[in-house]
């Protein structure tokens, strides 16, 4: 359904049940679902977060611009681990970051990473934006407007956007479909205000669902219902 699509996983989603650092386990099963979809023909652009490593809520006290460099590089690590799962199973990956690491990746370039996915790898974008106040879900967003993917899929440890918490209302309901209007209106935690907002500019479809159902990658990717859809 989707020719080229930027997938946003969760650091946390990549610690499994342990909460922190990688499950391989969980890499291989992501590895696999990416295969999947680039024998298909889609190209796949992954972001992923840092929370498995670092947040900067953790240290209050801490300078915010120190606290968020520190988060770009814990996506670094885990961008690297993803490269290398991919590589082993077949997949051509590149990690590109938008802080400047060339020992261990290239410096993001919006031209370079659009002949990647015309020679049909993988691109792992590292640090976010690479700037401090924004997450990664804004990097996602900006990513996917710069790269003119059909689609943003965000991969969480929960199955979709609720009209409220379910951690704290039992009585939550799941919505299948949202605007983007309304996610900022009612103050949603799908994904961060500013990430939606240029979804929205750009006209990009958000899809949001568990990243530990089954073929859940596969299956949003052809087009099937899955978690809830930001439109």
């Amino acid at each position: 359904m989707y020719k080229r699509a930027i997938i946003k996983l969760s650091g946390e989603a990549l610690a499994g049940e342990k909460g922190f650092g990688i499950d391989q386990s969980v890499v291989e099963y992501v590895v696999s679902q990416i295969k999947k979809v680039t024998e298909k023909g889609i190209e796949v652009g992954l972001i992923i977060g840092g929370g498995n490593f670092w947040r900067g809520r953790q240290a209050p006290t801490m300078d915010r611009s120190a606290a968020d460099h520190m988060g770009m590089l814990a996506t670094v690590m885990n961008s690297l681990a993803m490269q290398d799962a991919l590589e082993a199973a077949g997949i051509p990956t590149r990690v590109q970051t938008a802080l400047t690491i060339t020992r261990v990746a290239e410096p993001y370039i919006l031209r370079k990473a659009l002949r990647h996915f015309e020679k049909g790898r993988v691109v792992i974008f590292a640090c976010g934006t690479g700037n401090p106040f924004f997450s990664t879900d804004t990097g996602a967003a900006l990513r996917a407007a710069e790269v003119n993917a059909d689609v943003l899929l965000c991969a969480k440890n929960i199955d979709g956007v609720y009209d409220s918490d379910p951690r704290k209302n039992p009585d939550a309901k799941k919505l299948d479909e949202i605007a983007y209007i309304d996610v900022i209106k009612k103050g949603l935690q799908a994904m961060d205000t500013t990430a939606i907002s240029l979804c929205m500019e750009n006209n990009i479809p958000i899809i949001v669902f568990a990243l530990n159902e089954q073929d859940s990658i596969v299956k949003a990717l052809n087009g099937e219902k899955i978690g809830t859809i930001i439109k």
